[in-house]
């Protein structure tokens, strides 16, 4: 990893974490945050995850609208570290718990990878 990549990803999990204990503090069920980046193609390859406890507080917090709030917060977020993205709906999804239980026995590292190659796959 070369110093400037180092640099942004220190900036990316200062400002996740940042928003992180914001999401903690607001969402009911809300667990932690991630990213995936492949610094060849940043910032296209960004991709964060957002994890929730499971998909019956994922479906509350999708239908309170603060899923719109959260996005906007994440993107205003990266902004202050000059990490633009035109539509931030296509670097942030939103997984839970018991989804990576059933579907991948609980290794998170495998469903990381798994939600991340999906996504980028969506935008080729």
């Amino acid at each position: 990893m070369r110093k400037t990549d180092k640099k942004i990803d220190n900036q990316l999990r200062e400002g996740l974490t940042a928003v992180c204990e914001h999401a903690l503090d607001n969402y009911p069920g809300f667990a932690w945050i991630t990213h995936v980046v492949d610094y060849t193609l940043f910032p296209k390859s960004l991709q964060i995850i957002c994890i929730f406890d499971n998909e019956s507080l994922l479906t509350q917090f999708n239908q309170s609208g603060d899923k719109a709030v959260l996005l906007t917060l994440i993107q205003r977020t990266l902004a202050q570290y000059q990490i633009n993205l035109r539509d931030i709906n296509q670097h942030v999804s939103f997984d839970t718990e018991t989804a990576c239980e059933q579907q991948h026995n609980g290794n998170w590292a495998l469903r990381v990878n798994y939600i991340a190659k999906s996504r980028q796959s969506k935008l080729n």
